[in-house]
């Protein structure tokens, strides 16, 4: 499987589907099901059962959206783009973004 372009606390952008415009942060990322969860987009209502550390009802929580919906912001004017790999001189690979050439910062 190849690595995924979209990693884990990145800003991404929505392109299509119901929240098409969106921006959010990426919380997790799904590689076999090729879906990740994005703050604040695609909010699910969901019945909970009541527990000991959590209160029953009905909870809102993000649903996973398909990679292919979503792109990653681009750090200098905040317009989606894609993604691209560039080694530097000390031999560190890292991701750029293909509309502004700015590399994309990594958060760990």
């Amino acid at each position: 499987m190849s690595a995924f372009k979209i990693k884990k606390g990145d800003n991404v952008i929505v392109l299509a589907g119901r929240d098409k415009g969106k921006r959010g942060e990426v919380i997790e990322v799904r590689p076999k099901e090729h879906r990740a969860l994005v703050r604040g987009v695609n909010m699910v209502r969901r019945h909970q059962r009541q527990s000991a550390s959590q209160e029953g009802g009905i909870i809102s929580k993000e649903g996973p959206i398909d990679l292919s919906n979503i792109a990653v912001e681009d750090p200098k004017d905040g317009k989606p783009t894609r993604v691209g790999f560039k080694v530097l001189n000390d031999g560190k690979k890292v991701r750029i973004a293909k509309r502004s050439g700015e590399q994309i910062p990594e958060k760990n």
